[in-house]
């Protein structure tokens, strides 16, 4: 499950600005999480929970804000949305596509008090 090595990094982030910014809790947590990541997002929520537990984000509450998959078909010259990363053009059923968007995870932004 690499969703809990993602939550100990999200922690590590929060850790992170909580030094440079100077505060003491973090009540939430918004993560953008992209379609094409792999990041099974039941199996976030579980491991956040666990990873923040006894620490300075303890109980912060976890919003997720998805992000659709893009590609560009190569044979029609288009962007469009992708569900899968091998998957094919809805445009023209071509397989040559390069994913674009929707690969990343990333702390959008922080609650903190």
């Amino acid at each position: 499950m690499h969703e809990m090595s993602l939550a100990e990094g999200v922690l590590q982030l929060i850790e992170d600005a909580a030094r440079q910014q100077e505060f003491a809790k973090v009540t939430a947590v918004w993560l953008e999480i992209g379609a094409l990541s792999g990041v099974e997002v039941e199996a976030m929520k579980f491991c956040f929970d666990a990873v923040m537990r006894d620490s300075i984000a303890d109980g912060a509450r976890l919003e997720i804000l998805a992000t659709p998959g893009t590609g560009w078909c190569m044979q029609c010259s288009m962007s469009v949305p992708m569900k899968e990363v091998f998957g094919e053009c809805p445009q023209c059923g071509s397989y040559q596509m390069q994913v674009t968007g929707g690969t990343e995870m990333r702390v959008k932004e922080l609650e903190v008090a």
